[in-house]
């Protein structure tokens, strides 16, 4: 039978566990996110992380400005934000406007407090196996993986999508777990044959259902990235679930599969970067 990968109960397992050992060893961490501008979608994503920082035991600090923040200003928030020794991650919600340069941004952030794993010294790590916070959609992924007893090691993964945020840094972490891997985009030719090898099948494309059960094995594990709202308003991700739910050993839903992961290791990156903190003060 198919199993439904919980997503949304294994991210509050996980919160829980980071509660546990905030409290029991007395630790005090914050998360300093800044907002820029009044998109919705932001807003909302901004109150979830805020929300689970409170649930976390991790303090929340949201620092909302107006579209018309100069490039300037935001740098100097952020050099302001690096300096204090009483935050410990700093993330800057995207989108960005149009006028701000995302990367220089990204780079502004000290490795070290770059809780979202995007600073290019945290991407180098990852691709090396040096420490270093990963990108939380992909940490999310396989810890999605390996707490639902699903093996990785030996076993073949193709990833749909090469992006700087999913489909790359997942396609790095599936390697350290010993998988073999392959990257499939918007150039890759037979795309549908080369799915179908996949033991472990990631989809992070950014098109509503346009996997379908012609693009899987049976008895192939499914990750689905993808969120969107469909003609009826109806949320979906990038998989066809209902064509492809009869013939896979194991799917994410959309809502409640890797969304809620995404902010449950956002929460542990923040414990992380506020224990090295610690033990570079003692140090």
């Amino acid at each position: 039978m198919m199993e439904l990968i919980n997503g949304k109960a294994i991210a509050a397992e996980i919160k829980e566990e980071l509660r546990a050992q905030l409290i029991s060893n007395s630790y005090k961490v914050t998360l300093a996110v800044i907002l820029i501008g009044n998109d919705p979608a932001s807003a909302i994503y901004v109150k979830n992380k805020h929300q689970s920082c409170e649930e976390t035991g991790i303090r929340s600090l949201v620092l909302s400005f107006p579209e018309s923040l100069t490039q300037a200003a935001l740098l100097e928030q952020i050099d302001m934000l690096n300096q204090r020794d009483d935050v410990d991650g700093i993330l800057v919600q995207l989108p960005l406007p149009e006028a701000i340069d995302q990367q220089a941004v990204i780079q502004a952030i000290r490795p070290d407090k770059d809780v979202d794993g995007f600073h290019p010294q945290n991407i180098g790590a990852l691709s090396t196996g040096h420490p270093g916070f990963a990108p939380c959609t992909p940490a999310g992924i396989i810890e999605l993986l390996k707490r639902s007893h699903i093996g990785i090691a030996g076993k073949e993964c193709v990833v749909v999508g090469r992006s700087n945020i999913v489909g790359k840094p997942v396609a790095q972490l599936l390697l350290r777990e010993n998988a073999t891997v392959t990257i499939c985009h918007s150039q890759t030719r037979h795309l549908a044959k080369i799915c179908q090898r996949a033991d472990i099948l990631i989809v992070a494309i950014g098109k509503p259902r346009a996997i379908n059960r012609d693009y899987v094995k049976p008895g192939a594990v499914v990750i689905d990235v993808g969120i969107h709202r469909d003609n009826t308003g109806k949320l979906c991700g990038d998989v066809d679930f209902n064509d492809v739910k009869e013939i896979v050993s194991a799917i994410t839903p959309v809502p409640g599969g890797v969304g809620p992961m995404t902010i449950s290791m956002l929460m542990k990156n923040c414990l992380m970067a506020a224990i090295l903190h610690q033990l570079n003060r003692v140090s």
